[in-house]
């Protein structure tokens, strides 16, 4: 007989994944961010020791918003706003914290917080880079308070 294989904290594998939303267009009044003609898909992606790609409905992305400890909901992440304005040739981005996603149709809004940047008013074919959900691949994480831990250290 073989003895079943035990997992223990060094074994854990945490797979940060981070996200991209790609829209048409985007308003935005600088507390609320609308991404308008959304991708239905969410793309995430994850780098070292695991890579993996891949894409969820951007319903799921908001169904998962307050799943599990440390979520987006009791931790929210940063973003990058990637655009390019009206009459300009280079892109130029803003970095907000997410917070409260709403989708509706193909639009999906969250409430913001600038922090840094300038968040257009209006603007075309825009991308949004959210910052990682730290998940484990073995049932053991701590991934939770060292991710949350990070972000706090940004935000000084």
């Amino acid at each position: 007989m073989t003895p079943s294989p035990t997992t223990t904290a060094e074994d854990t594998v945490i797979l940060e994944e981070m996200f991209v939303q790609i829209a048409r267009s985007v308003t935005s009044d600088q507390t609320t961010l609308t991404l308008e003609d959304v991708s239905p898909s969410t793309l995430y992606f994850s780098d070292r020791p695991e890579r993996v790609v891949g894409h969820m409905t951007t319903d799921q992305f908001v169904q998962q918003w307050t799943e599990g400890p440390n979520s987006f909901s009791e931790d929210p992440p940063n973003a990058v706003l990637s655009y390019v304005g009206t009459g300009q040739d280079t892109p130029s981005d803003a970095v907000v914290i997410l917070r409260d996603p709403v989708a509706s149709g193909n639009t999906l809004s969250y409430s913001i917080e600038v922090l840094d940047g300038n968040v257009p008013t209006k603007s075309e074919a825009v991308t949004l880079f959210i910052d990682p959900l730290g998940r484990p691949l073995s049932p053991v994480s701590l991934a939770g308070m060292n991710r949350r831990d990070r972000r706090r250290d940004r935000r000084r």
